[in-house]
């Protein structure tokens, strides 16, 4: 596993930028640049379960299932990623994901003079880490474009 981080200055509180973040409505604009029709089940509290999906291209919900292991309000957030769900079926326990499962994803808001830097870092193996150098920066721009509205 190695770490990717990426950051972004938006001109907007750490409030708003969280709220736009994380709440369904927006969170479904921002993450479309990962897979169209991106969502998520579940809630954002810490320990709580919840599965981040999208639709294949035949159409199937997919995505990962993962728990939140920190929630500090406006100030970080961590996502830990346990498995997969193909096909509409949680897996957690099979060989290909124990390779991986324990890996974080973390969001740090900091108010940088009267904006908010967003800091995120999460762990990626190699197979990953090019397609999310890619998508991460578009992803970010998007969410400043329309928590900056």
């Amino acid at each position: 596993m190695q770490k990717l981080n990426f950051s972004i200055v938006i001109n907007a509180s750490k409030e708003k930028v969280w709220n736009t973040m994380l709440e369904d409505k927006t969170y479904r604009i921002w993450t479309e640049v990962f897979s169209k029709g991106s969502h998520f089940i579940g809630d954002w509290s810490k320990g709580s379960k919840i599965l981040f999906l999208g639709p294949n291209e035949n159409g199937e919900m997919g995505g990962m299932v993962s728990r939140i292991k920190e929630n500090k309000l406006y100030e970080y957030i961590s996502i830990e990623h346990l498995g997969v769900v193909e096909n509409g079926k949680e897996d957690t326990t099979s060989d290909a994901v124990k390779q991986w499962a324990g890996s974080l994803e973390n969001y740090t808001f900091k108010n940088k003079d009267g904006k908010t830097e967003l800091l995120v870092d999460m762990d990626i193996n190699d197979e990953y880490k090019e397609m999310f150098e890619g998508m991460w920066p578009k992803a970010l721009q998007k969410l400043k474009e329309i928590s900056e509205k």
